[in-house]
């Protein structure tokens, strides 16, 4: 029985020997040609704090020019072990997945490799992921093997806990960025606040606006107001100014517009239904002005500014604005 085993065992060595074999000769394989592979990574945004459990993803894009081929058993198993600088840092490949697309002039093999870390030490340390060897051959003579080196992914491992005090600005990995405070939450309040701004600002131009710029500003009301505002405040410049007040009114009424039908006029434009007594005042001025120079109106203030005022008023009602009752006489 004991010799059996031996037996057995000398078999064993001897399947195992050539694998063993190619996988000491691996590293000692020539570099292939410049040229002949082109690579791209993607590697994981995050290259310190990794602890114990933690799964590191990379991918790996080669594009093999033919004849070559990329040999498949040199791809790296799962379960091995990673080293650096020939030592074990207890990082081991998790999972591995290999597509790829032949094409007539180059082969495009996309590697997925899913490293997970098992180690925990009371400090940071560094570690790497890679280089993976892989083999290559040339098919079109069958016999040249060379192989390719993939980059190293320099990363940190960090303990689960820190013992004792610890100098930040001392222990500042070179793979860390600038830490920034994160700002999210204020940006999202400034966005807001910036949208609240521009709606009021756009509200106070329309309130206040002069000009014929957005939609409902370019009224009747409007173009008297900004009439009213060139006019001098003499006995010419009234008598322009109650002219433009009533071709306001007609216009908008469609109509000419006096005392006797104010009331038709406000059942077809409710919006002015507000400014009925002032209205009414504004046919006083008018009569004072053209027909009865001692007609008494009971406006105390100067007359050319309370049609000024009264025209703005027209005007905020025009845009669908309430302006609010003025005091009597004012």
């Amino acid at each position: 029985m004991t010799k059996f085993i031996r037996i057995c065992a000398f078999m064993l060595l001897l399947c195992t020997a050539p694998l063993t074999a190619l996988a000491l000769d691996s590293q000692e394989l020539p570099d292939v040609k410049e040229g002949i592979v082109s690579i791209k990574t993607i590697d994981p945004a995050k290259r310190v704090g990794y602890t114990v459990g933690d799964v590191i993803e990379r991918e790996v894009i080669l594009t093999i020019k033919a004849p070559y081929k990329l040999i498949d058993t040199s791809l790296p198993i799962p379960g091995y072990e990673k080293r650096y600088r020939g030592q074990v840092i207890g990082i081991e490949l998790k999972s591995i997945s290999h597509v790829k697309k032949e094409k007539k002039d180059h082969t495009t093999h996309n590697i997925k490799l899913a490293y997970q870390v098992f180690t925990n030490n009371v400090v940071a340390k560094n570690a790497a992921l890679g280089p993976e060897y892989l083999n290559l051959i040339n098919t079109a003579n069958g016999k040249e093997l060379v192989k390719y080196r993939t980059p190293i992914l320099n990363i940190a491992v960090s303990p689960l806990a820190i013992f004792g005090q610890v100098k930040v600005e001392n222990n500042m990995s070179p793979f860390l960025g600038p830490l920034l405070m994160p700002h999210a939450k204020e940006e999202r309040w400034l966005k807001i606040s910036l949208g609240f701004l521009a709606l009021s600002l756009l509200a106070l131009l329309y309130i206040l606006g002069k000009h014929a710029w957005l939609p409902r500003m370019g009224g009747t009301f409007a173009s008297a107001y900004r009439t009213l505002r060139k006019t001098p405040d003499t006995a010419d410049g009234l008598k322009k100014a109650v002219s433009a007040v009533h071709q306001a009114l007609n216009n908008t009424a469609a109509m000419s517009v006096f005392n006797d039908n104010l009331d038709a006029f406000l059942a077809q434009h409710p919006k002015f239904q507000p400014l009925k007594p002032e209205i009414q005042q504004f046919f006083g001025i008018s009569r004072q002005v053209y027909f009865e120079p001692d007609f008494a109106h009971g406006i105390n203030s100067n007359l050319h500014q309370w049609l000024t005022k009264f025209t703005r008023r027209c005007r905020d009602c025009e845009r669908g604005l309430t302006p609010t009752p003025l005091k009597a006489g004012a």
